[in-house]
């Protein structure tokens, strides 16, 4: 039986089959391409507010553990698969359905999600909402009956009113708390600025020997960090419009730019950086979503294998002359990395801790160390 519904703020519409919380959710709904990972997907702190679809055809087969959550809590409104597989995995303690259901995550499964990939593709990302129902919405020859009518005209009213947080309100929720151990020999001390951040990339910080101090982006966190006398700093991935956000961190950012301590950006961090040093960015039509993205590395010239969440890209001819692209994506050339000439500062547009990805992207941490090795010497 099909009951639940997916509209989009087009009026296309998808039936397909309850899944997890049995209600309603909203947000823009986008698509990603991995084949694995799911529960890192979930968790991303990146994807609040938003309705992930995978385009993978089976979701749920090794269920959930404990150790691929990425943030606190699910911050993801909602899912939308092909079908869901039942959990066979021996680390999986909860299936994937019973998990969404627990922390109240509406999903719908049974959708054709290659068309709708394809309608995204060919209309652009938008809002959407998902219902489950009570009762089905059409009859076997798959033509609406009148109560779909209604319901449909329903949830278009509710996404026309829909206002999604998009500055840095929604930063506020996405927070994650200091629940990692560092290492109390920790060779050198880091600083993240928490936009959303992953746990994977402080995990990745810590194997590198850094102990990490999470700080809130707020008025007057500039000032918190350089007296926190840190080796380096990192602006984190999250959510959210990034020149919305840059109106209310940029004054921080420009004041830890000029201390010339290591910088390292990651999606939304990049992002803000560009913004800080003069670039603007620009809503995608679709976003890159996924964990086979190629990027060239401008330097080597070699190929990597990346792992993408961004609605959002730098312009490249907004680019200040201080500031030179170092990595570049092969499916639309749009920027994925950039450094100061004059400042040991550097971003990427991807994801180097992978989780879910490759590996390829791991020396841009090692890079980070450096950066930071030669700052200790130069304080010395």
């Amino acid at each position: 039986m099909q009951n639940a519904v997916l509209v989009l703020q087009d009026g296309k519409c998808f039936l397909g089959k309850s899944v997890g919380k049995k209600g309603k959710c909203i947000g823009e709904v986008c698509f990603t391409t991995s084949t694995t990972g799911y529960q890192h997907t979930i968790t991303d702190p990146s994807f609040a507010d938003q309705i992930i679809t995978f385009t993978f055809p089976h979701i749920g087969s090794i269920g959930i553990n404990n150790k691929d959550n990425e943030g606190e809590k699910i911050f993801a409104s909602g899912v939308i698969m092909r079908e869901l597989s039942p959990a066979s995995h021996p680390s999986s303690y909860i299936s994937l359905n019973d998990w969404l259901e627990k922390n109240d995550v509406v999903g719908i499964s049974g959708v054709d999600t290659r068309a709708l990939t394809r309608h995204l593709r060919k209309y652009g990302s938008q809002n959407g909402i998902i219902c489950s129902l009570t009762c089905p919405l059409a009859c076997d020859t798959g033509i609406y009956n009148d109560q779909a009518t209604r319901v449909i005209e329903d949830l278009l009213g509710e996404l026309n009113k829909y206002n999604p947080k998009r500055g840095i309100r929604i930063i506020n929720k996405v927070s994650l708390n200091n629940n990692f151990k560092n290492d109390p020999n920790a060779k050198y001390k880091v600083v993240a600025v928490d936009f959303g951040v992953k746990a994977s990339i402080v995990t990745r910080l810590i194997e590198l020997g850094c102990a990490i101090e999470l700080i809130k982006p707020e008025r007057g966190c500039a000032q918190k960090i350089l007296n926190m006398d840190p080796d380096g700093i990192v602006l984190s991935n999250g959510p959210g419009d990034p020149q919305e956000i840059g109106e209310s961190i940029m004054p921080e950012i420009e004041v830890v730019i000029k201390s010339k301590i290591p910088i390292l950006g990651i999606c939304m961090g990049h992002q803000l950086l560009a913004i800080t040093l003069g670039a603007k960015t620009i809503k995608m039509h679709t976003g890159h979503r996924g964990s086979n993205h190629p990027v060239y590395n401008v330097s080597s010239g070699k190929v990597e294998i990346t792992s993408q969440n961004h609605g959002f890209f730098v312009d490249s001819a907004s680019l200040p002359s201080n500031v030179k692209i170092t990595h570049i994506s092969l499916f639309d050339n749009s920027i994925e990395g950039i450094m100061m000439k004059n400042y040991p500062v550097f971003s990427v547009q991807y994801h180097p801790e992978k989780a879910p990805g490759t590996h390829d992207s791991h020396y841009l941490f090692r890079h980070f160390i450096n950066n930071i090795e030669l700052y200790k010497k130069k304080s010395a």
